[in-house]
């Protein structure tokens, strides 16, 4: 009997040639990348060594040097990118085999406008997710040799490096290392709980140390202390005492009234006009809201912000319940900016750079590309998080080498977008791309070796 020759073309070999394609593609398609005004603004901040907006110093100095190798944010895009694209390769080694069903979920996966056009925007939510999933497929690298005679020390100095950054890019984004701590402490557990403790205890201090470091690095000399935190918080503080109000206009204002009564009005009725649970923009229409607020001590902000959180508890979960809908859930899609292509921003700013602002014929055709998803589930948080919650539930079911790793990444993506009912100010898509590349790198892992065995023998 004759048999058939096997193939010589793997699976493995097979996804990897698909995910390497989508890169290229990617590129092909977005070089040298999107810019809206917050990209200029810290293109700018980096290449110039000044600080003119509350984003995170350490982007700026990011797409800062990789302008000065290269003008633009073409080679940025291009290494941004390949951190998306290396890690899910990387996977493949983390499975005894690769199946073809991965192969074609890779195809799918290419070409969604998650990974086909937000990797080619410079943003730093793109960023920030790249850099945690980088951070997560280096730790499971380590998890698949942790008993080798030798540990894997370039695996864990990777992580390392990966969430420090990730950790300084978002203001939130320190959710990537605690459960990045928390699956390293498992992968130690295998000796002990007191190596447990110290692998992941010791791992987070490390981490938090590092992008200490890096975000001090990053500030410029002449721009003094970094108050880009300090200013967000404000702003959240400022958005949740007009919220209250908005849903509850009887809710008192003693601290704010007892030292600028003027500014007490102002937020009462003409902050409550323009509040809209979508965002806090729009509060910036009229001027004299701004300076009735900035003109406010800290103390006094903060105080009436805590008596709002005390005293007035339901007023504050119905507004901060409202922001968190419009971000996670997304009433609206149109209003939330689900996609953004070409450049675009003050002729300051793209002067100084010498950028032109446009929209060429394939940055239209990328948006009209991305319309087609805009109803469906690819384009829904809500989606990406049962997708991320019923893989991480199979493998934490499973618990095998790496497994915990990635489901802890996906625990990280839910925790990530849950931290946005505290302190989401607007419903933009973007801010909650890290849950749908981690839910969709998760599907992918789980994917590549489905426990098809295992659930039939438990069915049984």
């Amino acid at each position: 009997m004759m048999t058939l020759p096997r193939p010589s073309f793997t699976a493995s070999q097979a996804l990897g040639a698909v995910l390497l394609t989508g890169y290229v593609l990617m590129l092909a398609l977005n070089l040298p990348g999107h810019l809206s005004y917050d990209s200029l603004a810290q293109l700018h901040e980096g290449r110039m060594q000044v600080r003119e907006t509350w984003g995170p110093a350490l982007y700026a100095r990011i797409l800062g040097a990789f302008d000065s190798i290269s003008p633009g944010t073409g080679l940025y895009v291009a290494a941004s990118g390949f951190l998306v694209t290396g890690s899910l390769l990387s996977f493949r080694q983390l499975r005894r085999q690769v199946s073809w069903a991965a192969v074609g979920l890779g195809a799918l996966m290419v070409l969604t406008p998650t990974l086909l056009i937000y990797q080619g925007v410079v943003w730093k939510d793109v960023l920030f997710a790249n850099l945690a999933l980088a951070g997560f497929a280096c730790l499971a690298q380590a998890a698949r040799v942790w008993d080798a005679p030798r540990r894997p020390w370039w695996a864990l100095a990777g992580a390392l490096l990966a969430f420090a950054a990730a950790a300084q890019v978002r203001q939130n984004g320190l959710v990537a290392p605690f459960f990045g701590a928390l699956a390293l402490a498992w992968i130690a557990y295998g000796r002990g709980w007191r190596s447990s403790l110290a692998w992941g205890l010791g791992g987070f201090v490390a981490t938090l140390a590092v992008s200490m470091a890096m975000g001090a690095l990053s500030q410029p000399a002449q721009a003094g202390p970094d108050q880009a935190g300090s200013r967000g918080v404000r702003i959240v503080a400022h958005y949740d005492i007009i919220g209250a109000v908005a849903v509850q206009p009887t809710l008192p204002l003693d601290v704010i009234r007892a030292h600028d009564p003027v500014a007490e009005q102002q937020i009462r009725h003409r902050a409550t006009a323009l509040y809209t649970p979508e965002r806090v923009d729009y509060l910036g229409q009229d001027d004299q809201i701004g300076a009735a607020l900035w003109g406010l001590p800290n103390e006094v902000v903060f105080a009436q912000w805590g008596a709002i959180l005390t005293k007035h508890p339901t007023a504050y979960i119905e507004h901060r319940w409202d922001v968190f809908r419009w971000v996670f859930a997304t009433p609206k899609i149109d209003s939330c900016l689900p996609v953004y292509v070409g450049v675009s921003g003050p002729e300051t700013l793209t002067t100084a750079l010498g950028i032109a602002p446009l929209m060429e014929p394939s940055d239209q055709a990328l948006y009209n590309y991305s319309t087609w998803y805009l109803d469906t589930p690819l384009f829904s948080h809500v989606f990406f998080a049962l997708v991320a919650l019923a893989s991480a539930g199979v493998l934490l079911w499973r618990r095998e080498a790496a497994d915990i790793v990635i489901a802890g990444m996906l625990l990280s993506a839910l925790a990530f977008a849950a931290s946005f009912a505290l302190i989401s100010i607007a419903c933009d898509y973007r801010y909650l791309y890290y849950l749908d590349l981690a839910a969709l790198a998760g599907l992918l892992y789980l994917a590549m070796d489905p426990p098809y065995g295992r659930l039939r023998r438990r069915l049984r």
